[in-house]
């Protein structure tokens, strides 16, 4: 994947999670917001130390490892360790600050699903966030809305946040990485939860296999 560090770069996504493990909602809502908010390249952050996690994730190099075989075709996507490989606590606004520098300019996008904004008044320095980059909610099961790039509506954002939101539609896919756990702690087949590659990863790690 080509270097896309540069001036060229004017409208940056911002896509961080765990991705443990990473699945076929989390690729398609990358490939939406490339599209919906017609990005020049995004960037996609396995988090490192979860502060906000009741449990414990997946070791790092295996949720790395897994977020670059899934996302490796994915148009204008990156993947970016930089979380994994910082030092103490994961916070969002620490990696916006570097990128706002690192792409000076350019506007930020934080690209997230809908849950994460429901609690987005609990993350640290969230006013800086606010400041720093356009938040940019997913919104999974409203198929009556427009295909078109609008506001998010008031009820799908934590109402203590103050900023400027937009949404990212994309079809009900009702799956989730905790799913995606489960089926292989019992024994399932992933069908096509996850992409082949991870799949494969997956068993020949023997991840997850453990309830």
């Amino acid at each position: 994947m080509s270097d896309m560090n540069g001036p060229a770069v004017k409208r940056l996504g911002v896509y961080g999670g765990a991705f443990d493990p990473p699945h076929h909602a989390h690729t398609e809502l990358a490939q939406a917001a490339v599209a919906q908010l017609q990005l020049d390249a995004l960037r996609v952050l396995p988090t490192g130390q979860a502060w906000h996690k009741d449990r414990n994730l997946t070791g790092a190099e295996h949720r790395l490892a897994m977020t670059r075989l899934a996302f490796q075709n994915v148009p204008k996507a990156q993947v970016d360790a930089r979380e994994i490989r910082r030092a103490g606590p994961t916070y969002t606004v620490d990696t916006l600050r570097e990128l706002a520098q690192e792409y000076p300019g350019a506007q930020l996008f934080l690209v997230m699903g809908a849950d994460q904004a429901k609690s987005l008044s609990t993350w640290h320095e969230i006013g800086e966030i606010t400041r720093l980059a356009i938040i940019c909610v997913a919104e999974r099961d409203a198929p009556e809305i427009s295909k078109a790039q609008g506001q998010v509506h008031s009820q799908d954002v934590d109402p203590v946040v103050q900023g400027d939101f937009r949404k990212i539609v994309l079809p009900l896919m009702p799956h989730s990485a905790t799913d995606i756990r489960t089926r292989v702690a019992s024994g399932q087949h992933l069908n096509a939860l996850v992409c082949e590659t991870v799949a494969r990863y997956i068993q020949d790690n023997h991840l997850y296999q453990t309830a």
